[in-house]
């Protein structure tokens, strides 16, 4: 007999929207639109007959029916992602989730991943662009990811619990070298400034850290720090970024620095998941990144 349940579609959007508390943090973890996951909710509570989510303001938020299901979907997923990793280990393929920023995935990760994979041929690593780390990387662990990669050491605290130290981060202004900057004893002056959407605390507490005065008319939102850099690039204004993130455009003289960068030591980590040991594979791969930073040769000043 076939067993009478709804499609996995529905309920991963289910899982995501009722874990993140947002249809549009579940959208992009998924990787749809929010439209789409919108659709499968819809359709999920029309098979079921009864609403499973409640109007929170402008968002949704679990009912009691929902709660109580949401408990028997995590765990039902959590099983299976658990079965499904020890059937990849057995024929000997070890899988490692690791969740990151999408500008540190792209600007530093991906391009050094094939020296990973050939020290670790039989390791796959799945990366996670989550939305609480949707460019920041918090300090909060993804609570399904093996390691969660962390640098924002502007907008939020490090999570010293399970927190493995990796590297220092740097943060300071860069603009494109012929755009309107004046700098005086007390305060730097020019028209935009170009922040992260989730991350605006970076411009008050780099002001607060280092005693510069900002005056700007107007600021420029971007949802991923690559694309505020690439708007700093085009002259839109002055970005405040990490230097890592920047160091091509710097040496190419795309951008120039307008300010000295603030340094936290040890302020790049690695935060294991708290629930679960790491497997010899996520070690291995938490060794390689270890190795791969003190090999780095970064003039952080």
């Amino acid at each position: 007999m076939s067993r009478n349940l709804p499609p996995l579609s529905y309920l991963r959007a289910f899982e995501a929207t009722a874990r993140l508390g947002s249809v549009t943090r579940a959208a992009e973890e998924l990787g749809r639109t929010h439209g789409a996951v919108s659709k499968q909710l819809q359709l999920l509570q029309e098979q079921i007959g009864a609403p499973v989510f409640e109007k929170a303001g402008t968002g949704l938020r679990l009912n009691e029916d929902g709660t109580a299901f949401f408990s028997t979907v995590s765990k039902a997923f959590d099983l299976l992602e658990e079965r499904y990793h020890e059937l990849k280990i057995k024929r000997g393929e070890a899988s490692v989730h690791v969740a990151c920023s999408a500008t540190f995935a792209m600007v530093w990760l991906v391009p050094r991943l094939a020296e990973f994979y050939s020290l670790h041929p039989n390791c796959r690593l799945q990366l996670s662009m989550s939305p609480s780390m949707r460019d920041g990387g918090t300090g909060h662990p993804r609570e399904d990811a093996d390691l969660t990669l962390s640098w924002d050491r502007l907008s939020k605290p490090l999570v010293r619990a399970n927190s493995v130290p990796l590297a220092s981060v740097s943060f300071g202004l860069v603009s494109a070298p012929d755009y309107a900057f004046q700098a005086t004893s007390r305060e730097l002056v020019f028209a935009a400034r170009i922040s992260h959407d989730r991350m605006n605390e970076q411009w008050a507490n780099w002001q607060a850290a280092t005693g510069h005065k900002i005056s700007s008319l107007s600021e420029l939102y971007f949802p991923h720090m690559h694309l505020c850099v690439g708007a700093a690039v085009a002259g839109l204004g002055v970005a405040l970024v990490e230097r890592r993130f920047v160091l091509s455009e710097l040496k190419s003289g795309k951008l120039v620095e307008r300010s000295e960068f603030l340094r936290f030591e040890n302020g790049f980590a690695a935060i294991i998941n708290p629930v679960r040991p790491l497997s010899p594979a996520a070690m291995d791969f938490l060794n390689w990144l270890q190795s791969a930073f003190a090999r780095e040769h970064i003039d952080q000043h």
